[in-house]
């Protein structure tokens, strides 16, 4: 880790449509406050999609653990979040020669769908199940020499009652503050970790 002490956690969200989102504005109002961690809104700063590269490349390099935190869009990431990628992560600064600036950080996907966890199995509607769907997330952190940690899902949004979303924000609260101490070690087994088995029947993508 680039740290010693507390890591701190930089929270990129990006959700076209967050006023609308019952469940990713309780995940946000969860982690509130939690000292070391810091909301970064992708849509609301950038509403016209002109990001600012060097300021994002400078709070990258002030943290240790960078969440992606979106709604799952047609199998991949919101198109802001896709674009902050694309222009952030430039050649010789995140990759290539001399491109070190993310090495020995940490990515974690935090992802919401509407689709249950039913149908992220073979046997399922979606045909697959979603860790396959992140690969290029996973890959991204591969290539700029980050470890990518077990992402964390919650499943079938629509459907969620309240007393299930308390649930989830609570546990992705103890995630995020388990991560900053280090009393928290999410392994990568090929899998997701589920925010709500209640309803995902121990799924694990």
């Amino acid at each position: 880790m680039t740290s010693i002490g507390p890591r701190r956690i930089l929270l990129i969200l990006a959700h076209p449509a967050l006023e609308r989102s019952r469940v990713n504005r309780r995940l946000l109002n969860a982690v509130d406050g939690v000292v070391d961690v810091r909301l970064h809104d992708l849509y609301e700063l950038y509403p016209d999609f002109e990001v600012d590269v060097a300021r994002e490349q400078a709070l990258c390099q002030e943290h240790d653990l960078i969440v992606f935190q979106h709604p799952l869009y047609w199998y991949s990431t919101p198109a802001l979040l896709k674009e902050w990628q694309d222009l952030v992560l430039e050649y010789g600064w995140a990759y290539g020669p001399g491109g070190d600036a993310l090495v020995g950080k940490q990515l974690l996907s935090v992802v919401t769908t509407g689709g249950s966890a039913e149908s992220y199995r073979p046997e399922g509607g979606n045909r697959h199940p979603l860790r396959p769907f992140l690969l290029p997330l996973e890959q991204t952190a591969t290539l700029c020499g980050m470890e990518y940690l077990t992402p964390l899902v919650i499943h079938g949004t629509h459907r969620l009652g309240p007393l299930e979303i308390e649930a989830a924000a609570a546990e992705y609260r103890e995630v995020l503050t388990g991560l900053r101490d280090g009393s928290l070690r999410l392994r990568d087994e090929q899998g997701v970790r589920c925010l709500n088995p209640s309803i995902a029947h121990g799924a694990r993508g």
